[in-house]
């Protein structure tokens, strides 16, 4: 009886300890998402530059065709230090949806939604040399429908 209990305590601690890691592992994952999300706040390519690996690829489909660019030529084209235009009408609309980790690797959802289109971005990361990358980045643009211009 007291051998069984001592597994069932240290279970539960094994357990809990799990837990506590799989929790400190979703928070470290959290920051290169924040970055990604900075930079398309900012403009800035260095909050990119934090968020992604040196290697990887973005992927998507265009015109019904598969896509592939660089995540440094990503980069080079879609942050170019300066906030959107009309950012003040999207920056309520990020946001991290999904967040999944099992050992060193993860997956994330993220929200763009936009005036005028909403991204579903989903980013793979791993854990290099003690630190969360975004490796690769996949998504889904949804363009938006814009209400009839009055004419009088």
């Amino acid at each position: 009886m007291r051998r069984a209990s001592i597994l069932f305590a240290a279970l539960l601690f094994a357990f809990a300890i799990s837990c506590v890691a799989q929790a400190s592992d979703k928070d470290a994952v959290r920051v290169p998402l924040e970055n990604y999300i900075k930079a398309h706040a900012t403009g800035d390519p260095e909050f990119a530059r934090k968020a992604f690996y040196t290697e990887g690829n973005m992927t998507f489909i265009r015109d019904g065709k598969f896509m592939s660019e660089t995540l440094d030529s990503f980069i080079k084209r879609a942050f170019t230090g300066k906030p959107a235009a009309d950012e003040e009408k999207r920056k309520e609309g990020r946001r991290i949806e999904a967040i999944d980790v099992t050992g060193n690797a993860a997956v994330a959802r993220i929200v763009l939604d936009y005036p005028n289109v909403k991204f579903v971005d989903y980013m793979t990361l791993l854990k290099i040399d003690g630190e969360w990358k975004i490796v690769n980045k996949s998504f889904y643009a949804e363009p938006k429908q814009q209400p009839a211009q009055k004419t009088q």
